[in-house]
């Protein structure tokens, strides 16, 4: 596994992107449902007060300040969270930088992005990319800002974050060094976009210190919303320079890098290639070549080192070598040929497979063809999503070699009906995502070892949701991820024939959190959902009885509830919390029941909502619990008084409870220990909510529709109640 890191200041020669020239294509609609940070449903918790652009900048114009973002500040705990930087560092807006401060300047490209002293190459190896698609490029940097226009010190940028695009709001103050730029900056001094870009990108995980280490199908993905397909360039298939133009014909973004020297820093290899490096592709064509013995063509890559500097392949194809003069000059025009010291090169793919390690190939996400790609024809991907957790002692239950727990993993099942058009199979590019660890390194949180396995499900309506663990105990998988690896996200391409499959994502050690992101994309249609259980109302374990055997205890329990009901004879919630902790203290670890749960029981039986339980309705009670602690004792056969949260879901299930993981899940987070155990009273807690709550349902769902309507001073009255 590479992770590119070092610094470097480098110099680049010019080229220009003239923006007048560029058409912005139009987005299809779906692309614009985008959240600002911190916004329900944008996937990232608010840290202080909801930040959109254009009400910020409004009330700055107003007011005549410039903004200063309180959420990320001109401060030390924006650049680092482990290790102070060995320089004085001063923020500065660019007005005071640099004379005349353009957001562009004359348009932008690829070589107007140079690498500071933070090890994020591979960011800048995807920003690069991002500069040759003017579509894509003003889909991150939003072109209703700049130094002139409506200028208030505030500006903002859109990443794609885990399934949903977020926009970030960022001031322009920016750490420097003795008046010089300390980050990524642009070879124009007074060219601030990639730089402001950067810093909206640090704002999003944290620090600038958390964008230390990474590779750049991370960030091509968060500028795209697309899958990465990585290769190991020891491990390619056959067809890998085809399956290279195809992707570059689709506007794919794609990067490369060289095995790190342990010993040294970015090393530089006799041929010019630093090692540890994240070099951009920039170009792949066959190229028409004349020699005096043939005429034909070459497959030949063009690359960008982010220095952007003299570091440049100096081998077969490099600028200025022999070889370019078998090449005609009309080819050469077409290719835009030039030899400038600009960091950018041309080389064979045969000596790009020896020299470089690792490829990674950036397919973009369906909504971001444009409306003229779809007019035209362009092919699409077909793009399934699903959002999901590993949930300790849920739903975490580790890869295949933890048989016992393997099966309580999440479970998707996918239908390929159809194969594709050249062959009697479907392609089909699987991509799990685990969410937000760069955001949390600052607590220590490093990524999860996760991966996958597909399994072929030849007789569907036979088998059980979830999948057992007879069924994995039985059956190999039909696919599965190359490893468990600790990356932000495992991708792999498949060939399988039509039929119905299970997908399951897993860490690869049970009982490790996480939160993630399943992406399947395939040429054409899938169908996919979750495998699992449907909620509802199911059979009561054989082995608890309909009602419990009256014990030594009940006719104590009687008398006990005639003793503090009173002439009334009803109870409230305390006086019930007396009758169940007398007859319940084994149980309990004389403990004694919460409040909460006694007031929740009450409210489960109490129609007239008088806050009290008469006899009968205590009798139904009192039932109720014996037949829970019964299916309690069926699981908690060490008697320590807890189950685990794998034993849950079915202990509940014995109970006659049908649910679903995201069910699960909630009540583990809700009423679990920090290592996912339930106790005794907060068992029974669970079982009363489950069943208050869906009597609750079925009271205004008598045709058994699967939906209830309420009002909402109906669903107030319920749910506070209950």
């Amino acid at each position: 596994m590479n992770y590119y890191g070092g610094y470097n200041d480098g110099d680049g020669a010019e080229d220009v992107f003239v923006k007048a020239a560029v058409e912005v294509k139009r987005f299809l609609p779906s692309l614009f449902n985008i959240k600002v940070l911190g916004e329900k449903g944008s996937g990232f918790r608010p840290r202080g007060a909801i930040q959109d652009f254009n009400t910020l900048r409004r009330e700055c114009l107003a007011t005549g300040r410039l903004f200063e973002d309180p959420e990320f500040l001109a401060d030390d705990s924006s650049l680092y969270f482990s290790r102070r930087p060995d320089r004085y560092i001063e923020w500065k807006r660019p007005m005071e930088i640099a004379d005349n401060p353009q957001l562009f300047v004359e348009g932008f490209s690829r070589f107007d992005i140079q690498q500071g002293e933070l090890g994020d190459c591979w960011l800048l190896a995807a920003v690069a990319n991002l500069t040759m698609h003017s579509n894509l490029f003003f889909q991150v940097v939003p072109e209703d800002q700049s130094f002139e226009e409506n200028y208030a010190g505030i500006f903002h940028f859109r990443f794609w974050q885990y399934g949903r695009w977020v926009d970030v709001v960022i001031d322009d103050r920016l750490p420097t060094c003795r008046g010089e730029l300390v980050y990524l900056h642009s070879a124009e001094s007074n060219e601030f976009w990639s730089a402001l870009l950067e810093k909206a990108y640090a704002k999003l995980h944290g620090s600038y210190e958390a964008l230390k280490g990474g590779t750049t199908c991370e960030a091509m993905e968060d500028f795209t919303g697309g899958v990465t397909e990585m290769y190991q360039m020891d491990q390619t298939p056959p067809n890998l320079f085809n399956i290279l133009l195809k992707a570059f014909e689709r506007n794919s973004l794609l990067g490369c890098s060289i095995e790190p020297d342990p010993n040294i820093v970015e090393a530089e290899t006799p041929q010019g290639l630093i090692r540890g490096h994240a070099y951009s592709v920039t170009r792949v064509k066959h190229v028409e070549i004349q020699t005096p013995n043939q005429i034909g063509t070459i497959p030949l890559l063009r690359l960008r080192n982010p220095w952007g500097n003299e570091a440049e392949w100096n081998g077969p194809w490099s600028d200025q070598s022999p070889e370019w003069r078998f090449i005609p000059d009309h080819e050469k025009e077409e290719l835009g040929l030039t030899f400038d010291i600009d960091g950018e090169f041309w080389m064979s793919f045969h000596d790009f497979t020896r020299h470089f390690n690792q490829l990674e190939i950036c397919n973009l996400n369906p909504d971001s063809l444009t409306t003229d790609d779809i007019s035209a024809g362009k092919k699409r991907w077909e793009m399934s999503v699903f959002e999901g957790e590993w949930v300790r002692g849920v739903t975490a239950g580790g890869c295949r070699n933890y048989l016992e727990t393997f099966w309580h993993n999440p479970q998707y099942r996918i239908t390929l009906e159809y194969p594709d058009e050249d062959d009697d199979k479907c392609t089909v590019i699987v991509a799990l995502m685990q969410k937000n660890r760069r955001a949390q390194k600052r607590m220590g949180a490093d990524c999860l070892t996760i991966g996958f396995a597909i399994y072929h499900l030849e007789y569907p309506e036979r088998l059980p949701k979830p999948l057992d663990i007879n069924f994995f105990k039985y059956n190999a998988s039909a696919g599965r991820s190359p490893a468990f690896i600790n990356l932000r996200e495992v991708t792999c391409r498949f060939k399988l024939p039509p039929g119905v499959y299970c997908i399951v994502p897993s860490t690869f050690d049970p009982n490790e959190e996480g939160e993630f992101l399943l992406r399947i994309f395939s040429e054409n249609k899938n169908n996919m959902e979750e495998n699992d259980e449907e909620v509802g109302v199911g059979e009561v374990d054989d082995r608890v009885p309909d009602e419990p055997e009256q014990d030594r205890n009940t006719e104590k329990v009687r008398e006990f509830f005639k003793k503090l009901a009173g002439d009334d004879m009803e109870v409230d919630w305390m006086e019930l919390k007396d009758i169940l902790d007398f007859s319940m203290r084994k149980d309990t670890h004389d403990k004694g029941f919460s409040k909460d749960i006694c007031r929740s029981m009450v409210a489960m039986l109490d129609v007239d909502h008088s806050g009290k339980l008469g006899f009968e309705e205590f009798k139904t009670l009192w039932n109720d619990i014996r037949k829970w602690r019964a299916v309690f004792k069926l699981y908690d056969r060490d008697e320590s008084g807890y189950l685990s949260a794998f034993e849950l879901r079915q202990a509940l299930n014995s109970a006659g409870y049908r649910l679903n993981n995201h069910i699960l899940n909630i009540l583990v987070h809700r009423y679990g220990t920090k290592d996912g155990k339930i106790n005794f009273d907060d068992y029974i807690m669970c079982a009363v909510r489950l069943k208050t709550m869906i009597d609750i349902f079925r009271e205004r769902d008598p045709d058994q529709t699967n939906t209830a309507t309420f009002t909402m001073e109906e669903w107030i009255e319920k749910t506070l109640y209950s």
